[in-house]
């Protein structure tokens, strides 16, 4: 008994040791100034967690598109800050030209389906960003011009072999920058015994790059590029999104999203005929009504899982 007795002694100095050598962090930092999170962030683990989900298990899904615009106060974390070169936080499109030039893959878009498809034959080559058909900024007179390389925002350096960006033309796009089309899994599972909301890709979209009057071939034209969640994921929850009336409360863009923090509205779902809602709802009453049809079928549902 005397010898138990000892060896748990031992183990609870031992606890107590290790729980003392742990650092304390002050809020201020050395320069009395409010210690940012950043560093600490830096150094934590690369491991992202996420939920496996049987095949199996998986009963009920529905798959549907959002646009997230950052002219909603609700979204204004994801617009700002517009400086490039801000030493502390970054727009969600700016950390997106850094996740694409550390050769993030990105997805050419459909001009004929509003789906994104994610395979080698829509994924954009270096030569793409050579030949300017993508960040295309505008001129002083709202013009596009392809000849000049000084109007591409993203340009691919042949001698350094990596692509580079082009920041005196950064401030003339980002104030376009104002839309985002996200991709969206609805889905029960039975081993958990509820709804998730799975993010599977996002799309930048800039309105003044299309010509068509059709509501939903505006939409289209819109779309620049897409991006796989799981490719951006990683960039996303090492940097803090910018805070909101509430400087402690660091959130990470990862978090924003998958808390869904954001406000959105719904343009579509998968379906049968492969048409989106302007596709046969060209009006604003009519699109209205049935983005709410859509939204209640999908509350209903998960209201109906349940018996009270």
């Amino acid at each position: 008994m005397k010898r138990i007795g000892l060896i748990v002694g031992i183990i609870l100095m031992a606890l107590v040791s290790l729980q003392a050598q742990q650092q304390v962090l002050s809020f201020f930092d050395e320069n009395g100034t409010v210690r940012l999170e950043t560093e600490e962030l830096d150094a934590s683990a690369d491991t992202l967690v996420t939920v496996a989900h049987r095949k199996d298990d998986v009963v009920w899904s529905r798959m549907i598109y959002r646009i997230i615009d950052l002219r909603y106060k609700q979204n204004y974390q994801l617009y700002f800050p517009v400086n490039p070169d801000d030493p502390t936080y970054k727009s969600l499109f700016r950390l997106i030209l850094e996740a694409v030039q550390d050769s993030m893959p990105i997805y050419d878009k459909d001009p004929r389906n509003f789906k994104p498809s994610f395979n080698e034959l829509t994924r954009v080559r270096p030569q793409k960003f050579r030949e300017g058909e993508y960040f295309i900024a505008n001129d002083s007179e709202g013009e596009y011009d392809t000849q000049d390389d000084e109007t591409f925002l993203v340009n691919y350096d042949s001698v350094a072999g990596k692509i580079v960006l082009n920041f005196d033309r950064y401030n003339n796009f980002i104030k376009n920058q104002v839309k985002y089309l996200v991709q969206e899994v609805i889905f029960f599972d039975r081993h958990t015994s509820r709804l998730h909301r799975q993010i599977i890709a996002i799309a930048p979209m800039q309105p003044d790059m299309a010509v068509s009057k059709e509501p939903m071939e505006f939409l289209r034209q819109s779309i620049r590029f897409w991006i796989l969640y799981k490719d951006l994921r990683p960039y996303l929850a090492k940097n803090y999104i910018i805070p909101y009336q509430n400087e402690t409360k660091r959130v990470t863009f990862d978090d924003f999203f998958q808390k869904r923090l954001f406000t959105s509205y719904l343009v579509g779902e998968g379906n049968m005929y492969n048409r989106m809602i302007l596709d046969y709802a060209k009006e604003e009453e009519p699109a209205k009504k049935e983005q709410s049809r859509i939204e209640t079928e999908m509350l209903n549902f998960e209201q109906d899982l349940w018996e009270y």
